[in-house]
């Protein structure tokens, strides 16, 4: 069933409990929350109050839009599996890419092998939750610019970006337009060092060229963004 703005009040509370399980959907729901300008969005859980599962599914509505993870979050592997199976979420005639926690992925893998479908694992992230703001480092920006990311530079960001391809450039929009970003900005005002913020509130695609490696950049542009998360 899909969830309205105030019961996705009631499930980011729920799941601040069950973190760090729940951490990438609970960042998920809170940018959600926060920022009503992003893409358009529907959060499934397997049934209200009490649920098991959460699925944030963002709406394919244009090219690139099937590169956007599809956020799940599961503390009982038979409800996954139910959810998995609903055709209304999950469309296994198309190309979609899951986030989840690796626990799940042996039931995706089960059930896309049964339906003669493969299953590819892209990357696995090791995430991080800081918790207390004072414990970030203190940096010395004495003669550093910093700024923004904005629309100019996504081409930039998705050919520097590991997994950047064509389909890829609709996210990395979706992320420079409505989440915080940081940069360095080179006398010409051009970014050289950056971080940005993926739609479940975690850092990422953090890149400096090579250049201006070895300045401690990256530590300026993560320290800079972390309180804004």
């Amino acid at each position: 069933m899909e969830i309205t703005l105030k019961e996705l009040k009631c499930a980011h509370v729920k799941l601040k409990a069950l973190l760090p399980r729940s951490q990438t959907v609970l960042g998920f729901l809170w940018q959600t929350l926060k920022s009503s300008q992003s893409d358009p969005v529907k959060i499934f859980v397997n049934q209200w109050p009490d649920f098991s599962v959460v699925v944030c599914k963002p709406l394919c509505q244009q090219e690139g839009d099937s590169f956007k993870d599809i956020l799940v979050f599961a503390k009982d592997e038979v409800r996954l599996e139910e959810m998995i199976r609903n055709n209304v979420l999950f469309d296994w005639s198309k190309y979609f890419c899951i986030g989840t926690n690796l626990d799940n992925r042996r039931t995706f893998s089960a059930v896309a092998s049964e339906k003669h479908i493969s299953c590819r694992y892209l990357a696995v992230c090791n995430m991080l939750i800081l918790r207390d703001m004072s414990h970030l480092p203190d940096v010395n920006c004495a003669g550093i610019t910093l700024g923004s990311l904005d629309e100019s530079h996504i081409e930039m960001v998705n050919r520097t970006w590991k997994f950047g391809q064509k389909g890829s450039l609709r996210m990395i929009q979706n992320m420079v337009r409505n989440f915080p970003s940081c940069c360095v900005l080179d006398e010409g005002g051009r970014p050289v060092s950056w971080v940005l913020t993926y739609a479940s509130s975690a850092m990422g695609m953090l890149y400096t060229t090579p250049e201006h490696r070895g300045k401690g950049y990256a530590k300026v542009v993560s320290v800079d963004t972390a309180p804004l998360l």
